[in-house]
């Protein structure tokens, strides 16, 4: 059962109120779609924290097995041109391939989430590693909430093509997918109730 709640409408009365603040503000995000997202998008100072963020993620041995692409501008027209080649290979043509287009060009910037995942590490297995790409994702969309702007991952089957992948990663590495992000042009949309006991229980 939840302790009670400490009067500011959380139950955390051993925090201090900073941190009540930065919870309250956590608890308020939601992934937004890249078509509600709109200029401007975040700076690179930002972007600098962002990946600072990022890298406040657990990760055993600080392998850091990630690596993130900002795209916009002219990286966001390769990007659509990626889309669309894609699309015509799928069969597609016409308005269909003008989506394909729109999906890519959307959000004022999008960052490519490259895992770079080392299967013989001898102290790190695999899955801890994409534990820590996991923890990269999750604090970059967080610092992006706090920022102010919206943000959602996005992959798919785009994220496994492989022309796709080739104009993203070296070699040794996988594209995970992209965070689109930008200014919201309303506020984001609860998913929902959520029960966190469904997920919280004793050993």
């Amino acid at each position: 059962m939840p302790v009670e709640d400490d009067g500011e409408g959380l139950a955390v009365p051993g925090a201090t109120p900073g941190g009540r603040a930065a919870l309250r503000r956590l608890l308020t995000r939601y992934s937004v779609s890249a078509k509600h997202l709109k200029e401007p998008g975040p700076t690179d100072e930002e972007l600098w924290q962002v990946a600072m963020a990022a890298l406040r993620a657990p990760d055993h041995e600080k392998r850091i097995p990630f690596r993130f692409l900002v795209v916009r501008g002219e990286g966001l027209a390769r990007l659509a041109d990626l889309y669309v080649d894609y699309g015509r290979r799928h069969g597609k043509g016409g308005a269909d391939l003008e989506r394909e287009r729109e999906k890519a060009i959307q959000s004022p910037v999008v960052i490519a989430v490259i895992a770079r995942i080392n299967p013989h590490d001898d102290i790190v297995p695999p899955l801890e590693q994409w534990m820590a790409v996991g923890g990269a994702i999750a604090n970059a969309v967080n610092a992006l909430h706090f920022m102010g702007y919206g943000a959602k991952m996005v992959a798919g089957a785009r994220a496994r093509d492989p022309a796709i992948v080739a104009a993203h990663c070296r070699e040794g590495e996988e594209l995970v997918g992209w965070i689109a992000t930008g200014t919201m042009d309303g506020p984001p949309k609860a998913r929902g109730e959520i029960d966190a006991g469904a997920v919280l229980g004793k050993f």
